[in-house]
């Protein structure tokens, strides 16, 4: 079958060789990569590196590959929303499976790792600040996998069609989708390790509204958030808020790469309390995914 040659509009490189929005070039990647969305936490992670390839900035996007106890390893930002994670996940693969010279797609296919360490607000009990919830089913509120074909094949249907009866869903242009993280890869960074929580983690297309947070405008579903707390399906319950899991999750699955989100709790929903100090706590997750990435 001839390949599809793709035009200079859809595959965008730039002058100098590298992709449009990270600005890397194909030898600058690894197969093991950690995103973040806080640029700054990009060199907080990449501080504890033997050594650096690279350092490569660009709006959001700051990207270091280096070593780390013998291991290649690239740090990633993708700064905030499913809409950014799009653009990250698009063009790491772009960067790992496309000759850029004849703007196809290779013949042999390069698998990514990515586990993303962010910060969260949990709405259960068993999920006060500072626990750690690796997202064994991220639920999306985003929308952004719906643009692409052949979605049923990664999403768990039955976990879907009982959120919508259990939360009486009432938000007009948008249904929740839910993918399963890959299973391989959580075994390998949440193990039986006690710190870890494997919950069902939301991700929302924003940070008020859609985490039911209520300032001057009211909102959609009064009701919604209590909904969240009291769901159930088999042995899953919601445990979190935050905004980027479903969309890494699904683009991974539908590109055939391996993806988690792990998160910090730093808010507690039902308690009312945020912790805006929580640099100790994030870096006793960066040490943990470091060493087992």
């Amino acid at each position: 079958m001839e390949k599809r040659i793709i035009p200079s509009s859809e595959l965008i490189i730039n002058a100098d060789g590298s992709v449009f929005h990270l600005h890397l070039k194909p030898e600058n990647l690894s197969d093991k990569i950690l995103l973040c969305g806080d640029p700054d936490r990009v060199g907080m992670i990449a501080s504890r590196f033997d050594s650096i390839e690279c350092d490569v900035s660009n709006r959001e996007f700051r990207t270091i590959t280096g070593f780390y106890k013998g291991k290649r390893l690239t740090v990633q930002s993708h700064g905030i929303g499913g809409d950014n994670i799009e653009i990250v996940v698009n063009e790491l693969d772009i960067l790992a499976n496309f000759d850029f010279e004849k703007r196809c797609v290779k013949d042999d296919f390069r698998q990514l790792t990515m586990v993303r360490i962010g910060t969260s607000g949990g709405i259960q009990p068993e999920a006060p600040i500072g626990t750690y919830v690796a997202a064994e089913k991220a639920i999306g509120f985003d929308g952004v996998i719906n643009f692409y074909a052949n979605t049923r094949s990664i999403r768990d249907l039955e976990y879907e069609k009982a959120l919508i009866e259990q939360l009486e869903w009432k938000i007009e242009g948008l249904t929740p989708y839910v993918v399963t993280a890959d299973k391989e890869l959580l075994e390998q960074i949440a193990g039986k390790d006690a710190r870890v929580l494997r919950g069902s983690t939301i991700a929302c297309n924003g940070f008020y509204a859609p985490q039911g947070r209520k300032l001057r405008l009211p909102l959609a579903d009064e009701e919604l958030n209590k909904k969240i707390e009291d769901f159930r399906y088999k042995d899953f319950r919601i445990t979190n808020f935050e905004m980027e899991s479903s969309a890494l999750s699904g683009m991974a699955s539908l590109l055939g790469h391996k993806a988690l989100t792990i998160c910090c709790i730093i808010a507690g929903r039902q308690n009312l309390n945020m912790n805006t100090d929580y640099k100790g706590s994030i870096e006793g997750l960066i040490d943990l995914v470091l060493d087992r990435i």
